[in-house]
């Protein structure tokens, strides 16, 4: 009799298909950035100035902020708006794909924060355990 694994890793929705792993990879390693995760994050509830995502992205440098917005609007997540004032505003937004990244990644947020207390517990169980 197949085991739970086999049953479960023969069903079709659980198969990979290894011709897009390296793609699939790329984007989920860019996703996964922390830096991504909290400007998503940031600009979820509505369009904001570099300088106003800087500021709630605690500890981000201009360069890392300039460069992950970048890459943002590259994917077609963030759309960049310039304003022709003096000085140019700049504005950033989520786009409709962006939006679509924004609700697993709030829920992800949110089950961090859910479990943070116990997986400190268990990791200073398991660090005193190691000495």
């Amino acid at each position: 009799m197949p085991t739970q694994a086999t049953r479960t890793r023969d069903l079709p929705e659980h198969r990979i298909d290894h011709s897009n792993c390296r793609s699939v990879s790329e984007i989920l390693q860019r996703i996964g950035d922390k830096w991504t995760v909290l400007v998503v994050m940031t600009l979820k509830a509505r369009p904001l100035r570099f300088n106003d995502i800087k500021r709630s992205v605690g500890g981000i440098s201009q360069q890392m902020l300039t460069r992950t917005l970048r890459i943002l609007e590259r994917d077609g997540m963030v759309s960049r708006t310039v304003y022709p004032t003096v000085p140019p505003q700049v504005e950033y937004a989520l786009t409709d794909l962006g939006h679509s990244l924004a609700e697993p990644v709030m829920q992800l947020g949110q089950w961090a924060q859910a479990h943070l207390d116990t997986i400190h517990d268990h990791r200073r169980r398991y660090d005193a355990a190691a000495t």
